[in-house]
């Protein structure tokens, strides 16, 4: 079965990626949440980064405001898919800062990044990683989004008997 780590700098940007952990448990993903600090626990975010592969986690979901490093660098250290999530923290600049630091990432080393706050996003995208080898994955993934078609055609019908 596939895990999906699940790492933010601090505990304020648990409330962002908390979407990431709940749609993953709505496909019957098994999460793991963990706080891993790039700046002020380097230490961990080593031993993280070239670990997370043999705990069988399959894909990284990595959250961080600010300056934002630990996206990146989680991607540097580990073999697996990163998901970075720029979260807007009360020290950014609007996000900007956390969007541009995981967006702008140099050739080798690549972080998927979603919306500011976009943990939901991250965590969908995660399912559609790992749903591309697991069929029952792959499966919940299509159910969902069917929920999704359906609920804008039904919106549309009630928008059309006002």
């Amino acid at each position: 079965m596939s895990k999906v780590g699940i790492i933010m700098g601090s505990t304020s940007d648990l409330p962002v990626m908390q979407e990431a952990v709940d749609i993953l448990q709505g496909f019957d993903i098994e999460v793991e949440v963990d706080i891993v600090s790039a700046h002020r626990t380097p230490e961990k975010l080593f031993d993280y980064g070239k670990n997370a592969h043999t705990r069988g986690i399959s894909v990284i979901i990595a959250g961080a405001g600010g300056a934002a490093h630990l996206p990146g660098m989680i991607a540097s250290l580990s073999p697996l898919p990163v998901i970075g999530v720029p979260v807007k923290s009360r020290n950014s600049i609007d996000g900007w800062d956390s969007v541009l630091s995981i967006l702008q990432m140099p050739g080798g080393v690549p972080v998927a990044t979603v919306a500011l706050d976009g943990a939901k996003n991250a965590g969908i995208l995660a399912a559609q990683i790992i749903g591309a080898a697991d069929k029952c994955v792959q499966d919940k993934v299509l159910v969902y989004k069917e929920g999704l078609k359906e609920k804008v055609i039904k919106g549309a019908e009630e928008v059309r008997k006002k």
